[in-house]
C-alpha cells in the first residue's frame, strides 16, 4: 500500500509525507508521486502516535460498572467476581472495543496484561494496531498452580502465531500474587528467550508494608534480591518508592509505566517521584490502566493528568512540562518497547493527523501545549498504523458493529 499525505504540519513546517508498504519513505516540501491513497492534511498537524505503556484492554467491559468504592471492596465484591464470568469471546469483544477507542484517540500500540490471551491477540490482529501481550500469571504461592501457569506460558510462547504487530511478553501480576520461585522462573525464561516482562509494582502503601513485614525489604529491594530486575522489565505504577529503590531501578535499567488517572481515581496515596526518577535516568512511559479504574483509554487525557498531578504534588509549576508529558506518551514509550517510531524517513509508518481547526486547538500558540493541556482524543482526524489507514476523517469501518457487539455481550455477561 502507498499513501501520500499532502500539506501537513511537521515540526512546525508544511510538509508532504510519502508512505510505501509500512515505512515512511520520504518527507519533503513537495512530493509528486502516484499513490493508492492521497490524504489532504491542510490545517492539520502530523505527529507520532500514542504509546499506551500499561493497560488491561478488555476491561472496557467493566467501564462504569463499579466506581467510587474502597479499593479492596471494589476488587473483591465487584471486579473479581465479574472477571470470573468472562470467557474468551467476552475478552475478544472487549478488546475489539478497546482497539476501536484507541484508534479513535490516536494510540497505535498498547502493552496489555489480561486473561484469555488468544482472544486478545485475535482482536488486535483484526484491528490493525500493535500490542505487546502477556497472559496474567498468578499462582498465589501454590506450587501446583505455579506449575500450571509455567506450562501455560511456555505453551503460549511456543505456539503463538501472530503478525509482526504483536509481541509476546511474560506477565507475572505482582509480588503479592506470584511466588518467589515463579518470579525467578519468569526472569530466567524471559532472558533466555529475549522477552520483556510486565509487572505491577509498588502501587499501594499496603503492598509496601506487607513486603517489609514478610521480607524485611521494600518491593523493589525484594525483586533485586531475587535477581528479577533488569532492562527487560516494565513495571507499572511505582508510586511508593524510596531513594534506594529509585537507585536500584536505575542501576538495573528497569522501565516504568506511569498511570496517573488510575492512581488518582483509586486514591493510592502518593504520586510518581518523577523528578527523582528522571534525575536517575529511569525511562518512564505513560499508560491508562484498565477502563474499570480510569475509565477511558484516551492518552491525551493521561498526558494532562500526568503533568497536573506532578505540579499539584510538588507545588512546582514547572514540574513535568507539556513537552515532557508528550514525550512520555510518544517517544519515551516507543523507546521502552523498541518501536521504530518517529516522523522521519525510514521510520515505521505509524502516525496520527491532528485537526488544528478543532476549537480546543485554537489559537495555536504552541502545538504541544495545546495537545497536552487543552485537547483530547477527539482532535485526532486520521490514524495510520503499519502503513494502513485505520481511521480517516474520524471514520472507521465497522465501528458501529463493534459498539453494538460490546453492548450485547455485556448484557449476556450480566445475565450469567
Amino acid at each position: 500500500m502507498s499513501i501520500l499525505i499532502k500539506k501537513g504540519l511537521v515540526d512546525g513546517k508544511e510538509k508532504d509525507i510519502y508512505i510505501e508498504d509500512n515505512l515512511i519513505r520520504e518527507i519533503s516540501g513537495r512530493i509528486n508521486v502516484e499513490a493508492e491513497h492521497k490524504i489532504s492534511a491542510d490545517n492539520k498537524a502530523i505527529i507520532p502516535p500514542m504509546v499506551n505503556s500499561h493497560t488491561h484492554a478488555a476491561m472496557t467491559l467493566l467501564r462504569g460498572y463499579a466506581d467510587d468504592m474502597k479499593l479492596q471492596e471494589w476488587l473483591q465484591h465487584k471486579i473479581w467476581p465479574l472477571e470470573a464470568k468472562l470467557n474468551e469471546q467476552d475478552i475478544y469483544i472487549g478488546t475489539k472495543l478497546a482497539c476501536l477507542e484507541m484508534i479513535k484517540s490516536g494510540t497505535t500500540f498498547f502493552n496489555d496484561m489480561y486473561w484469555h490471551f488468544s482472544g486478545i491477540a485475535r482482536a488486535v490482529e483484526e484491528s490493525g494496531i500493535r500490542a505487546a501481550l502477556s497472559a496474567v500469571f498468578i499462582d498465589m504461592f501454590d506450587q501446583e498452580k505455579a506449575k500450571e501457569q509455567i506450562k501455560a506460558n511456555i505453551t503460549l510462547f511456543s505456539n503463538i502465531r501472530t503478525s509482526s504487530r504483536i509481541s509476546f511478553m511474560l506477565g507475572p501480576h505482582a509480588i503479592y500474587t506470584v511466588s518467589k520461585e515463579s518470579l525467578q522462573w519468569a526472569k530466567e525464561f524471559a532472558d533466555k528467550n529475549g522477552l520483556m516482562i510486565h509487572i505491577h509494582l509498588s502501587e499501594t502503601k499496603n503492598e509496601v508494608d506487607d513486603c517489609i513485614r514478610q521480607n524485611n525489604l521494600r518491593p523493589v529491594e525484594y525483586l533485586d534480591s531475587i535477581g528479577f530486575l533488569g532492562p527487560n522489565v516494565v513495571a507499572a505504577h511505582c508510586v511508593w518508592l524510596s531513594d534506594n529503590e529509585i537507585s536500584l531501578l536505575s542501576k538495573n535499567s528497569v522501565k516504568i509505566a506511569h498511570n496517573p488517572v488510575s492512581n488518582m481515581k483509586l486514591a493510592v496515596g502518593s504520586a510518581l517521584p518523577y523528578e527523582k526518577l528522571k534525575k536517575a535516568n529511569v525511562a518512564i512511559g505513560l499508560g491508562t490502566d484498565g477502563c474499570s479504574s480510569n475509565n477511558n483509554l484516551d492518552m491525551f487525557e493521561s498526558m494532562k493528568f500526568a503533568a497536573l498531578l506532578q505540579k499539584h504534588h510538588t507545588g512546582l509549576e514547572t514540574s513535568l512540562t507539556a513537552q515532557q508529558a508528550f514525550e512520555m506518551a510518544t517517544s519515551e514509550g516507543s523507546r521502552i518497547f523498541n518501536l521504530n517510531y518517529g516522523i522521519k524517513e525510514g521510520m515505521l509508518a505509524d502516525l496520527i493527523i491532528i485537526d488544528k481547526m478543532s476549537p480546543d486547538m485554537q489559537p495555536m500558540h504552541n502545538l504541544v501545549s495545546n495537545i497536552v493541556y487543552s485537547a483530547n482524543g477527539s482532535c485526532v482526524d486520521t490514524t495510520i498504523c503499519d502503513g494502513r489507514i485505520l481511521m480517516l476523517n474520524r471514520q472507521i469501518d465497522n465501528s458501529e458493529q463493534i459498539i453494538s457487539e460490546a453492548s450485547s455481550q455485556i448484557k449476556d455477561i450480566m445475565s450469567r
